[in-house]
Order: C-alpha cells, then sequence, then structure tokens
C-alpha cells in the first residue's frame, strides 16, 4: 500500500509559483459542554467571484494544519475539528488552471496522492472530524468532506457535485471509493457519472442530504451555529446519525456488479468508447466494492495521473474555458448600448419551432408574445401547446402559479397580423422555401414600426437573400435555434452584408437574456454547425453509395466521439431534411460537397432505422437497404475516416480563411460544442483534427499553436 508519508511532494511547488493559495484559519471554540472544537475556515482572500481551489501550496498549508491539530488533539486541549469555507463557498475542488500546467505523469500521480495524503488526515486526528458544507462544494471541494466523519449543509448551498468526468477527469482525492460506501452504488452512479454527462447537473443541498451526503440539513440564518451544536450534541451523544443509504452485504452480493454493467452500457450507447474518463470512474467505482480504502486510493492515484497526462484532458479544459470563458465575450459584438429594446414578440409562424420560440421568450423574457399562422386551427394548436408546456412547468414546481398565470396572460394567438403593429422583434419560423421566407418579411415589415428588428431562424438560407424584398434590410439578422430549443445553448447570430450594428447588438444581448450563449457567423451556407455536418453526413453518404455498409460507415466515424453515429444523427433530423442540407451545401460547393441520391430515396421511403417500441434503435430497417443503389468499390475504415478527417480540415480551414465565417477556430469549436454536441473530451473539432494529422495533411500547418497535447509519460 502506498505510504503517503514518505514521498517528497516538494518538486510540485515548481509550478506553483503564481497559484492562487487558499489560506486556513483556526479559531478554538467553547462548546456549552465545555468541550473545545476546533474550527478550519479555508479561504483564499478573494470574493466569490473566484472560489476557494486547491493547488499544492494550499495543500501543503492545510496538511501542515492538520498535523498541528493533531498534536493538539493528542494533548487533550481539543475534542473535535471542523472545516467550513468563506461565505457561500466551500471550495471548487482542483484549480484547473495548475492541473493543465502539469509537466509530466509522474507530478501529477504526486499531485493526485497529495490530495489523498492531506484530506485522509481528518481520519486520524484521534477526535471526530467534521466539515461544514457553508455552499458550493465541487469535486475535490466535495472530497474534502467526504475524507470526513461527519457533514452538515447549508440548505441554500446550490451547487453540490462531482463534475470530473464533465471534465475529463475522475474523482481522484478519495471520491470513488468514499462516496458509494457512503450512499450506495447506484446513487453514487448518479453523482459521479450520471449528473456530470447531463450537462454537468449539480445537486442542491436538499438533494446531498436525501442521498445521505450531509447528516444534517440546517438553514443558512444559523448554519454555523446549528452546525457547532451538532458537533457537541455528537460528541454528548445526543445526537445520533444514520447512515441509510449505506451499502450492505446485499447490496455488495447481487447489486453492485450489475448496476456498474449497466452504467457502461448506458454510457457506451450515449457516449462511445472514445472519452476515457467515465469509464476510468466506472472502474474505480467497481473496486470500491472490495472496501479496500489504501489500495482504491492508490488506483485513484494511477487514474488521475493517467488523465492527466493525456490529450483528452487538455482537450477538456480547452473546451471548459471555451464555455466559460469565450462564450461570455463573443468576438466581434457591437457595444451593448446600442441594442433596443424589445418589448413585445412577434413569432410567425405557430408551429412545433415556432412554439419552441414563443415559449422561450415568455419565459426569459417576460414580455407579450404574440403568434400568428395561415389559419385558426394552426394558432389554436400553437398557443394550446404553449399552455399545455407552461401547465407541465407548474407541475413539475419549476414555476409558481403566479408565474404560470402571469405567463399565460402574455402569449396570444391571431391571424390578424396588424397585431403586430407594436412588436420591436418578430422571428420567423415558417417553411424553409426561400420565397416564403421573403413575403413573409415584406409583409410584416409594413406593419411593424421602422425600429422593429426583424429576425430569422433559417438553418442554411442566405439572409442577405431572405431580405431581398425588404426595404430596410439592414433590421434584419440570423437568428439560428437548435433543437430542442430550451435545451440547446447555442444560437447562431448571422450578421448579413447590411445588417447594422444596432440590430446585431439586439440580437447578441436578447441571446444573452434568453440565456444562450451566442456566435456571430457571417451569412454563408449552413454557417458554422450545418456546415460542419453537412460536410461530415455528405463523407458518410459518399461511402454509402460506393457501397460501404451504414454498420461500416458508422463504425469508421466512431473515433470523432461524436454523440451519436450519421446514420443517427440522420434519423434524428430527418432523412428529407438531410438529404435538402447537402443538396444546399452541394449547390454552393459543388466540387466539395456530395449529394446523394440514395439519401433522397431513403426521405421517399421515410425510414432508415429499425426501432422497438420504445424507441430504441434494433438496427438498419431491411426495406430502406433495399431501394437504395450502392456502388461496387466499399471503402475500408481507415479510408472513410481518414477522408472525413481531411474532409473536415479543409472546409473548416476554407471557412476561416476564405469565407471569415468567424472569427476564430475557437468560434468553430465552440459551435460544435453547444450546437451539435460535440464531446469536451476532444476539445473542439479543430483540436482533434491537429491531434490526428489532418491539418498537416492538408494545409500543412495546425489551428493551434502548439497543438494541445497530453504531457505523455
Amino acid at each position: 500500500m502506498t505510504d503517503y508519508s514518505k514521498i517528497d511532494f516538494s518538486d510540485l511547488l515548481a509550478f506553483a509559483d503564481d497559484e492562487v493559495v487558499t489560506h486556513n484559519y483556526v479559531r478554538d471554540v467553547k462548546l456549552a459542554s465545555g468541550k473545545v472544537l476546533a474550527l478550519v475556515t479555508i479561504d483564499n482572500g478573494r470574493d466569490h467571484t473566484r472560489p476557494n481551489t486547491f493547488g499544492p501550496v494550499g495543500l501543503l498549508e492545510l496538511g501542515k494544519t492538520f498535523d498541528e491539530l493533531t498534536q493538539r488533539a493528542s494533548r487533550g486541549e481539543i475534542h473535535a475539528v471542523a472545516t467550513t469555507g468563506k461565505p457561500f463557498i466551500l471550495a471548487a475542488g482542483a484549480d484547473l488552471s495548475k492541473v493543465a500546467e502539469v509537466p509530466s505523469r509522474d507530478i501529477a500521480k504526486r499531485l493526485a496522492q497529495l490530495g489523498h495524503f492531506v484530506f485522509s488526515k481528518q481520519a486520524s486526528f484521534g477526535v471526530p472530524s467534521f466539515v461544514f458544507i457553508n455552499g458550493l462544494a465541487l469535486g475535490g471541494g466535495l472530497e474534502l468532506p467526504l475524507n470526513a466523519d461527519y457533514r452538515t449543509i447549508d440548505a441554500s448551498a446550490a451547487a453540490i457535485g462531482l463534475p470530473e468526468v464533465f471534465l475529463g477527469l475522475v474523482p481522484g482525492w478519495g471520491g470513488t471509493f468514499l462516496l458509494p460506501n457512503l450512499i450506495g452504488i447506484e446513487n453514487a452512479l448518479r453523482v459521479v457519472i450520471e449528473n456530470p454527462l447531463k450537462q454537468n447537473r449539480m445537486l442542491k443541498a436538499q438533494d446531498a442530504f436525501e442521498l445521505g451526503i450531509a447528516d444534517r440539513l440546517f438553514a443558512p440564518v444559523n448554519f454555523l451555529e446549528d452546525s457547532i451544536k451538532f458537533v457537541d450534541g455528537v460528541l454528548g451523544g445526543t445526537e445520533k446519525v444514520e447512515r441509510k443509504n449505506a451499502p450492505g452485504r446485499l447490496e455488495r452480493l447481487a447489486k453492485w456488479d450489475i448496476a456498474i454493467k449497466i452504467a457502461r452500457d448506458q454510457v457506451a450507447s450515449k457516449l462511445g468508447t472514445v472519452p476515457l474518463s467515465p469509464f476510468k470512474a466506472l472502474d474505480l467505482l467497481k473496486a470500491a466494492k472490495g472496501g479496500d480504502k489504501e489500495a482504491c486510493f492508490a488506483l485513484e492515484d494511477d487514474a488521475l495521473a493517467d488523465l492527466i497526462a493525456g490529450d483528452q484532458l487538455q482537450a477538456s479544459i480547452y473546451a471548459f474555458n471555451l464555455v466559460q470563458k469565450r462564450a461570455k465575450r463573443p468576438a466581434g459584438a457591437p457595444d451593448k448600448e446600442l441594442a433596443k429594446k424589445v418589448t413585445k414578440i412577434g413569432v410567425l409562424g405557430a408551429g412545433y419551432m415556432a412554439s419552441q420560440f414563443a415559449l422561450l421568450f415568455l419565459r426569459r423574457l417576460q414580455v407579450p408574445v404574440v403568434i400568428t399562422d395561415i389559419d385558426q386551427e394552426r394558432v389554436d394548436k400553437g398557443v394550446g401547446y404553449i399552455t399545455d408546456e407552461i401547465d407541465k412547468l407548474l407541475g413539475k414546481g419549476r414555476i409558481g402559479s403566479d408565474e404560470a398565470n402571469r405567463l399565460r396572460s402574455l402569449i396570444r394567438g391571431t391571424t390578424d397580423k396588424s397585431e403586430f403593429a407594436d412588436c420591436d422583434w418578430v422571428i420567423e419560423a415558417v417553411f424553409e422555401e426561400l420565397g416564403v421566407k421573403q413575403d413573409v418579411f415584406a409583409e410584416i415589415e409594413k406593419i411593424v414600426s421602422p425600429e422593429a428588428v426583424l429576425t430569422t431562424n433559417t438553418s442554411s438560407l442566405s439572409v442577405d437573400e431572405i431580405g431581398a424584398k425588404l426595404e430596410h434590410p439592414e433590421r434584419l439578422v440570423g437568428f439560428h435555434f437548435f433543437t430542442p430549443v430550451a435545451v440547446m445553448p447555442l444560437i447562431e447570430v448571422v450578421k448579413a452584408p447590411k445588417t447594422d450594428d444596432a440590430t446585431l447588438s439586439t440580437a447578441m444581448v436578447t441571446a444573452a437574456k434568453l440565456k444562450k450563449n451566442a456566435v456571430i457567423t457571417a451569412d454563408t451556407p449552413g454557417f458554422v454547425v450545418n456546415r460542419v455536418l453537412a460536410k461530415l453526413l455528405g463523407e458518410a453518404m459518399y461511402a454509402v453509395d460506393s457501397g460501404t455498409p451504414f454498420e461500416t460507415v458508422d463504425k469508421a466515424i466512431a473515433p470523432l466521439g461524436l454523440p451519436m453515429s450519421p446514420s443517427v444523427l440522420l434519423d434524428l433530423v430527418g432523412l428529407r431534411v438531410g438529404a435538402h442540407v447537402l443538396d444546399t451545401h452541394h449547390a454552393a460547393f459543388p466540387d466539395r460537397f456530395h449529394r446523394s441520391e440514395n439519401l433522397h430515396k431513403l426521405a421517399d421511403y421515410g425510414k432508415l432505422l429499425e426501432k422497438d417500441g420504445k424507441g430504441n434503435v434494433k438496427g438498419f430497417d431491411k426495406g430502406a437497404l433495399k431501394v437504395i443503389a450502392v456502388g461496387d468499390k466499399p471503402l475500408t475504415e481507415e479510408q472513410i475516416l481518414t477522408r472525413v478527417q481531411d474532409g473536415l480540415a479543409d472546409e473548416i480551414h476554407r471557412m476561416l480563411e476564405d469565407d471569415h465565417v468567424v472569427a476564430a477556430a475557437e468560434d468553430i469549436d465552440l459551435c460544435m460544442i453547444l450546437g451539435a454536441g460535440f464531446p469536451f473530451q476532444m476539445g473542439g473539432i479543430t483540436p482533434y483534427l491537429d491531434r490526428v494529422g489532418a491539418s498537416e495533411r492538408v494545409f500543412g500547418d495546425t489551428f493551434h499553436h502548439p497543438v494541445l497535447k497530453g504531457v505523455g509519460a
């Protein structure tokens, strides 16, 4: 077993010279019983925008404090130790900026070992250890209390979790062993695997308490006082702690391995097998069944070292920074002060997409929304969908009755477009045909005020051409959502050649109020996401048309790590839509985008995949395979993957250098992560193309300098 006390951690300090150190401060608290509690407060001296984090310097300082408290306990000076954080924050775990700078696997392993060494000291004070979770506790910030004997939590704490798998890591300071042995394997799988893979979902304080992560839940007004009283009660025997979710013998014998297998199959089905971190985490959770803490901690050390030194962590941190930083400061956005006020929304169309828009505008902007369509039946159906969704939100407790009533009062449907006269924002969601959109906008422009902003949700048509019949095309901007509208976090804001800064600013400010991330793109076919996906699907259909089985094509493209295969993607967007997208791009760039007659045949047939009663894919529909006509020159998996990689590298390079679709490669990656679910572990499409050599093969350079690679052994 690893003897952490004999490890020399001094070399960790070499890359920690600019660490924002989380210091710790100790004060003695005399309890009502007369006993003494040593209360440790960790605080990096910054405000709430910079949470406490753990780097080498801070960890070594905390370890020294814990050693001193152990000595005091041995002399009978203190009877318990509790640790808590600065206001509203316990800790956000390891300092990711420092983790990204780890120079070797050996250093990475010692960083993992240092966390174990320091946090586990809470088990050897000689007196009971407590952690008061007074706010945010993520990653190592949650593993700190897991290593203690007892935990309390502030009822207002809203961000509790182990997000490591989302970032390409594993909980490496005890989490994969301590958590399942505290709350059971199924609950631990929810926290370690399921929540991180659901857009990094967090636990609230009540959730943590009900799962058994915390022993007591206290109101924020007296949280510290109540936590201190709890300590006194535990010491005096009046407070009894029951761990109802802790695994028993039956769970270890019968449920543990089954739960791990189910989770493994679900992850593979959802993500494929390219991302390493979820499967490493599952291996560690499986090992935790044996109850050997020291052995499992050693396994965590090695797993964390492997991941920190590998490509996927560097890619994940790059992606994380894109979403957390670049998305908040969009490239090319005009001054926010230029934005016009949006006090009433008009939605042209009342179909599924239009109704989703209307509901989103209602909820986020809380302004009147009017929808219209060609007949009252369609209008009534759209309004009915919106009110039904409001009722569902109320039923789930996500909104209160007052808000539900307010939202219902703000939505109106009509066939009389004169009711759009006082709208200052109009968005269309009509049929994806240029003439239809032109006529709709030409009609509505005569009704709305000269100041009203006009927006189109087109996914592939030219915004400039859509506005060709407008008297004031400068107030037209693309506002491309992704479906499902409520869930997908990206909006492509398309700046047409005539779009003015006031209109563009209004679009960007409105996107932010909708709680979406907006990327400004040029008015070119497919903008970003659809152009990249069209290239991918075009290459997939080229391989099929050449005689390659669909199964081989899906398998060949799997190393990209996309959340779904080409066949499932086509099924999701619709075969007819897929054919239209390829046709549009082939018309614009005939020498680079493949047009597939077979895809049109499949669209006419109406089906590609065979599914069971629950919608799960069973395989390819036999009839679909019979309607297509394929060649006799099938491609190998290697040939397909190389064609896809090189084709994407070429197209993205052209998007940046020739068409100037976005400001930088980072914006391409941001769009693909937020709009197409490109996994964090791949870091975005351009770092991936650099790593596999496609960039060098195609244009003799790389998108990034240096290439985002791991540190190796």
